[in-house]
């Protein structure tokens, strides 16, 4: 908890918590410093602005260490706005996974003071009871405002501190008018009771709200703080941002890659479950690509890098995370909303039940009725609502980052459960986006072996991606075998002399070209095709294709049992290879042969038509019809930046059965957080009327407030245990 006396109020509240589903941190009330509570804050700043901005590292948000973030707003009860960077980043103030409370005179236990204000409360309780002779008067008073005091001075300081800016509605004068008000009319242990658990009930929040935040932590620790470079022979241990592309790392085994690069020795082992939430480690090649975040396994590697620090996919994806601000769902909004108004008018209706009764009630009795009224007080403050859905959010988003999920803001988790069609482009979305060889047909008179050897030989002089696809399932039977007098016809092929005999391959343009015949049903071929010939004689074909996911069949189905009514693919490829695959997947409706204002134009005419609609795809002409969509989802394993950055939705691991995964935490979400609304609203309903009523006492206004704010937090972090 922070020094309401230290004169480094900044930076205390730099490091301070906020409740906030979209950013990693959060914040706990009682570290609101008295002296923040009393300035103007979110949205009560003139010219405040939630949008982030740049910090010296090019990531936006504030840096770590400066005094600009926008503070947590106290202009409503247990008041929620968009937040700035989180304290995740402040690592000099953070705990890890413990209280994350200020180590004060308390030492590191932060039940110590309520503990014993609690011993004291109890003592006193029994010392009523038992009606001990020198347990009264200013004995009495003093015992009971000694328990008070150690919980709730800076409440109270808060409090007074928050009048002169006008931000008088906030729970601090709630708690210190209603607590207050009981020990002028006598009511010494109701009082401290009432500030009490209000302390432990922001004790249990902090501990909620970090166990719900420490599945995006994982994620935010993943980025390597130092990394090896061999510079003119001679390795340097450098801070990630010091390193230019075009340097060489070293990675040792069991060490973080530290930047987006390309292999440069032997295959190696990756442990990639940080970023991508599978378990099984992935063997690069090299040449081939290796992130930041991913944990070299076995032996030394070297990695030539290809981005710079703030260029990394790992640092765009944290920056996604941080700087999802601004993009409340819609029942957040509606809440805060409700609290501001709802606050003010509950205090009023608290006044007028004081003093209304004194003109309609014969036998008024002021004592009674202010007491009612300082119930009345008590439950009035929505912390359950306020506090409880948020986190409900958060929750939510936290459980997806380990699926490997990551929602921008949690109004997609809202936006997301309501859709009713799913547009998907093909390649690299529902196919793996490599061309492979599918079918090997010869000819009779010939074996598979001696097509593919011939024809694997020929091709290697090609850089075509179809001649790269037939020689990489040829592998080393084309390898050593002569080729000589290779001829690139443009359009057709290639020609050329393998083992001393002519070879033809190509399409079938260039079979006729040379007056080969071939079966007509060769014609009918609907993938790519790659038609051979030997010797002048019709020799067999192989096709080629880009194949499903393995996975793709399966997110069709799930995508139809969780109630998604149109599944449409638009692809760029040719329409009869795109109706080939829809008809293997189970979609119903395909377009081929689209260009990027094409696909655009299908999405406008669905929104048109009234559908809820998510678009999923992953290269750079998918962008525009992503921004179009209801809810953008990009793959984000293979996915181009431009569309990453575009999307709502980034699905880190590249499999397309986790939009239905996405699906069922966004409703898990929404369940959990309308339950925690509407325990909210029937409990404090019954207990207002009851307060008013004369029937409730402060024991039942600290269960509807704290204790239903209690119960609303722990259904909340269920969602961190929900299995999708």
């Amino acid at each position: 908890m922070p020094d309401p006396t230290s004169s480094n109020t900044d930076e205390e509240l730099n490091t301070a918590k906020q409740v906030q589903p979209e950013n990693v941190g959060a914040l706990s009330r009682d570290q609101l410093t008295p002296e923040a509570a009393a300035q103007p804050q979110g949205h009560d700043v003139p010219g405040h602005d939630h949008a982030p901005t740049a910090g010296p590292d090019g990531r936006a948000g504030q840096a770590r260490g400066t005094s600009q973030r926008p503070r947590p707003p106290a202009d409503s009860c247990c008041s929620v706005e968009p937040p700035a960077r989180a304290a995740v980043e402040a690592d000099d103030h953070d705990h890890d996974d413990h209280d994350d409370h200020d180590h004060g005179p308390a030492g590191d236990n932060p039940y110590l003071v309520p503990g014993i204000s609690f011993a004291l409360l109890l003592a006193g309780i029994a010392l009523d009871y038992y009606k001990v002779g020198f347990f009264s008067g200013y004995v009495r008073l003093g015992w009971y405002g000694l328990a008070f005091v150690l919980v709730g001075w800076k409440v109270v300081k808060a409090a007074v501190l928050s009048i002169p800016s006008g931000n008088i509605f906030n729970e601090f004068l709630l708690m210190s008018l209603a607590t207050l008000g009981a020990f002028a009319i006598g009511e010494y242990p109701e009082g401290v009771a009432v500030m009490l658990f209000y302390t432990v009930g922001e004790l249990f929040q902090d501990a909620a709200v970090n166990r719900a935040k420490r599945s995006i932590r994982a994620l935010l620790e993943i980025q390597a703080t130092e990394v090896t470079v061999v510079r003119d022979g001679q390795p340097l241990v450098l801070d990630p941002k010091a390193v230019q592309v075009g340097d060489v790392m070293e990675v040792k085994p069991g060490e973080k890659v530290a930047l987006d690069g390309t292999l440069n020795t032997a295959a190696a082992n990756f442990n990639t479950a940080a970023l991508t939430g599978e378990s099984a480690p992935q063997t690069k090649q090299p040449g081939e690509a290796v992130l930041a975040g991913m944990i070299n396994l076995e032996s030394l590697i070297q990695v030539s890098v290809t981005a710079a620090f703030q260029d990394t996919k790992l640092s765009k994806i944290l920056a996604m995370v941080q700087d999802a601000v601004g993009r409340k769902a819609k029942t957040q909004q509606f809440i805060t909303k409700f609290a501001k108004i709802y606050t003010p008018i509950v205090v009023g209706l608290a006044v007028l039940l004081v003093l209304v009764p004194y003109f309609v009630v014969g036998d008024y009795v002021f004592r009674d009725w202010l007491y009612r009224a300082l119930v009345f007080l008590v439950i009035s403050c929505p912390c359950a609502l306020v506090i409880s859905i948020p986190l409900g959010y958060f929750g939510g988003i936290g459980a997806a980052s380990k699926a490997g999920i990551l929602f921008k803001g949690s109004n997609f988790l809202d936006v997301l459960r309501e859709i009713d069609t799913v547009v998907m482009d093909k390649t690299g979305t529902l196919t793996q986006g490599v061309f492979a060889v599918q079918q090997v047909q010869p000819a009779a008179g010939t074996t598979p072996e001696q097509l593919l050897r011939l024809v694997g030989a020929l091709e290697t002089k090609s850089t075509h991606p179809i001649a790269k696809a037939v020689v990489a399932h040829v592998g080393a039977a084309a390898t050593g075998v002569p080729v000589d007098n290779v001829e690139e016809i443009a359009g057709h092929g290639l020609r050329g002399k393998v083992d001393g005999r002519d070879v033809l391959a190509g399409n079938t343009k260039l079979l006729a070209k040379f007056s080969v015949a071939y079966p007509p049903e060769v014609d009918q071929v609907v993938d790519s095709i790659v038609v051979a010939a030997v010797d002048g004689q019709y020799a067999g074909y192989l096709t080629v294709a880009d194949a499903p996911k393995e996975d793709a069949s399966r997110a069709v189905q799930e995508l139809k049992a969780d109630g998604i009514r149109k599944l449409v693919m638009l692809s760029g490829d040719k329409d009869s290879i795109v109706q080939r695959v829809a008809k293997e997947l189970g979609i119903t409706e395909a377009h081929g042969g689209l260009l990027p204002e094409d696909k655009a134009r299908y999405v406008q005419q669905y929104l048109d038509a009234g559908h809820k609609l998510a678009f999923v795809g992953d290269g750079v002409n998918d962008a525009p019809v992503v921004a179009l969509a209801d809810v953008g989802i990009a793959m984000g394993g293979l996915g181009s930046d431009a569309t990453i950055e575009t999307a709502d939705v980034v699905i880190q691991t590249d499999h397309p059965s986790k939009i239905a995964t996405a699906r069922r935490i966004a409703r898990a979400t929404h369940r959990v957080v309308w339950q925690n609304i509407w325990l909210a609203f029937i409990v404090k309903g019954i207990v207002l009327a009851l307060g008013a009523g004369g029937v409730a006492t402060m024991w039942e206004a600290v269960f509807a407030d704290v204790g239903v704010a209690l119960l609303a937090i722990l259904n909340a972090v269920r969602i961190q245990r929900m299995k999708f």
